[in-house]
């Protein structure tokens, strides 16, 4: 056998997991998939009401049944073992009764998600409700005696019998045509089945639910990850405030409303807010006299800066606490007192905890302003927060720390030995002067047993969104560590369009795809070049999904320079994904319009009408997509991949037909990442 060869296969059985690694002790080895699988993801605590436990959610990949199994933990919040609590496999979302005794969680572990509940004390788990259209968005009121939650009904419908009849009727049919007289008829990777998702009440000891928005014909968004609840109980469990899209066409519109309804129904909801932009996430203060939420100002753009906002509810009246801080607010949460609330916010690649006094001309405080933290909650006493932490070189684990942010803790562990066998380089951030000399962050990751004498190959990864931004997190279907196993320094710019760096620099991608952006880009690859002599600028290649899919197509018809190219659910041409993508507001806001108000910017921002450079430069490229995705549908894969094939550019097209914009599936995620690296190692 040749022997570069033989070590090429070799490296490439280590990294796939297949060859046993040196025992412990010996020098640490590079992550492989298998180990990427064997990461507990750990998500959502919540302390008790009694202070004396943290809940919280793991899931864990199991490649040999192709799904990620979820189930409930629970750990003293003061720290010590951790144990599991609930196995039905895809149990989330734990909520704490107020006497600190159960625990109410979702689970499917008889076919529609319904909400279940537990005992601290153990037991077997209860399921609450039974719902045809299933249940999500569970909440306790404050004192213990109902439970709010959505659930998706037929608007026509003004009971549970009418509902089960048609979702009964509609299983039972064989034919399975869909037929739609408005607009967004289909939605991430599901098409609209005439259902929409009400608010429901019920008590907690079980008993008949009853819909609050009765007739309604609009959604009560369920739960987004990263936001705050979408409904909320009033501190006196007398009121329920949720987030509602009222109007006709919701697949322009990003104007979420907050309406309230009274817990024991016989009214209909009031909207207490106006803004023709997104208001989300409503929170009650402890005292009843605030709501908190967030909102965004300008109508249609998704990615809008997010200010902290107070609803007064005696006066009726809106307050806006962070107009003037260039920060978006993510997560948020109000101190027991009711006079400070806590919040994260993305900042250069990381995610502080901020603090800000609950009064007009406040000005936010860094409580924890290193490490990227998410999900934070507080303790009943106020004196403690709890949030989950991640970086690169670590999962994402639950942290407690004082109410001012001093002696953080690590509560779990749950992937401490793993980790420890690992060699993860830490990222390293660097800065350069982008388009019209405005200053740029790039973040670099080097290879396991890195040697500064060598020359290495190098991978440069361009994020999605366009607003969204390369930080120091854990990625799961985007993992730099794997990405740079093989021996490849991975660099990642975070271009215009990037949140964390103002206002201004993430708007200033909008109606300008292929300009600043992607000189940010090229200028941030020769900044990392000349800085780091390890790099070998002769042998590079770039990725990049969603938008980053459209910026490697971008490059595709624009350089010459990489060896080789990886897109992933990229759109090639701006039209034909306008009219087959869901949310139109999103197309509409990026390019000024639809297509036929605004064809120059469309013709002008499309790869496609490049493609004619495609054989000039001859860049490989592999092309992936999942054939369920809404949002850039597969189909702009298959126009890029024809126009490689018919200019004989070397190139392979991969689609998955159960996957939408995201690939989840282990096995597949394990032919992704095998796929995507074999491309790699072919060229560089």
């Amino acid at each position: 056998m040749n022997l570069r060869i033989g070590a090429a296969v070799m490296a490439l059985l280590v990294l796939l997991g297949l060859v046993v690694s040196p025992v412990a002790g010996q020098q640490k080895r590079p992550l492989t998939f298998n180990d990427l699988a064997a990461v507990h993801r750990l998500s959502g605590p919540q302390i008790s009401p009694d202070g004396k436990w943290i809940a919280y959610e793991v899931g864990t990949p199991n490649v040999e049944t192709n799904r990620v199994v979820r189930d409930i933990w629970l750990v003293a919040a003061s720290g010590g073992e951790a144990r599991q609590i609930t196995r039905g496999g895809s149990d989330t979302r734990p909520r704490w009764s107020p006497n600190s005794k159960r625990l109410m969680f979702l689970s499917s572990r008889d076919g529609e998600q319904q909400i279940y509940w537990i005992n601290l004390d153990g037991g077997d788990a209860n399921r609450l409700t039974g719902l045809p259209g299933g249940a999500d968005n569970q909440l306790w009121s404050p004192d213990g005696k109902w439970i709010a939650f959505v659930s998706n009904v037929y608007p026509d419908c003004k009971d549970d019998a009418c509902n089960s009849e048609k979702f009964a009727a509609r299983e039972k049919s064989k034919v399975k045509a869909r037929i739609y007289e408005r607009l967004l008829y289909r939605h991430w990777n599901r098409w609209w089945d005439g259902t929409r998702s009400h608010l429901f009440v019920m008590p907690a000891n079980g008993g008949a639910a009853r819909d609050l928005t009765l007739g309604a014909d609009y959604d009560v968004p369920p739960f987004n990850l990263g936001d705050p609840e979408a409904i909320a109980f009033s501190p006196d469990s007398a009121e329920i405030c949720f987030t509602a899209n009222t109007d006709p066409d919701a697949a322009v519109s990003t104007n979420g409303d907050l309406f309230t309804v009274p817990v024991t129904g016989g009214a209909a909801p009031k909207r207490i807010t106006s803004n023709p932009a997104n208001d989300w996430g409503p929170a009650y203060s402890a005292d009843g006299k605030w709501i908190a939420y967030r909102a965004q100002t300008h109508p249609g753009w998704e990615s809008d800066r997010w200010r902290l906002m107070l609803y007064d509810r005696a006066k009726g009246e809106a307050l806006n606490l962070t107009e003037k801080v260039d920060l978006s607010i993510e997560a948020y949460l109000w101190s027991p007192d009711s006079k400070a609330l806590y919040f994260v916010a993305e900042e250069k690649a990381e995610m502080p905890v901020f603090s800000i006094a609950a009064a007009p001309g406040s000005t936010p405080q860094p409580v924890i302003p290193d490490g990227f933290n998410a999900e934070i909650v507080v303790s009943p006493d106020g004196r403690s927060l709890v949030f989950t932490r991640t970086s690169l070189t670590m999962p994402a684990e639950i942290f407690r720390a004082d109410a001012d942010g001093r002696n953080v803790k690590q509560i779990t562990h749950s992937n401490d030995a793993l980790i420890a066998q690992l060699d993860l380089p830490p990222v390293e951030p660097f800065w350069f002067a982008g388009a019209s000399k405005t200053q740029v962050e790039g973040l670099l990751v080097k290879p396991p047993n890195f040697d500064a004498s060598k020359k290495y190959p190098t991978l440069l990864l361009i994020h999605g969104g366009p607003q969204q931004a390369w930080t120091d997190a854990w990625g799961y279907r985007w993992n730099q560590q794997l990405m740079a196993s093989p021996g490849y320094v991975v660099v990642m710019v975070n271009p215009r369009g990037s949140p964390g760096y103002g206002e201004k620099f993430e708007a200033e991608v909008s109606r300008d795809w292929g300009g600043k952006v992607y000189e940010d880009i090229m200028k941030g690859l020769d900044a990392a070049i000349a800085k780091y002599p390890f790099i070998d600028g002769t042998r590079l290649a770039a990725a990049g999904g969603s938008f980053g899919g459209y910026m490697v197509e971008w490059i595709a018809t624009h350089s010459d320079r990489f060896k080789c190219l990886i897109s992933h659910a990229g759109s090639w041409d701006q039209v034909s994904m306008y009219g087959a993508t869901e949310e139109l507001w999103f197309m509409e806001w990026e390019f000024g319009g639809p297509p036929w108000e605004k064809p120059d910017l469309y013709k002008k921002f499309s790869a496609h009408e490049y493609a004619s450079a495609l054989g000039k430069y001859n860049t490989p490229t592999l092309v992936i997509g999942g054939e369920l995705d809404f949002r850039i549908p597969y189909t702009q894969e298959l126009e890029f991949f024809t126009a490689l094939q018919r200019q004989s550019v070397p190139s392979k097209l991969v689609l998955f037909p159960d996957e939408g914009h995201w690939i989840a599936k282990p096995q597949n995620s394990q032919l992704w990442y095998k796929t995507f690296l074999d491309w790699l190692a072919r060229y560089l």
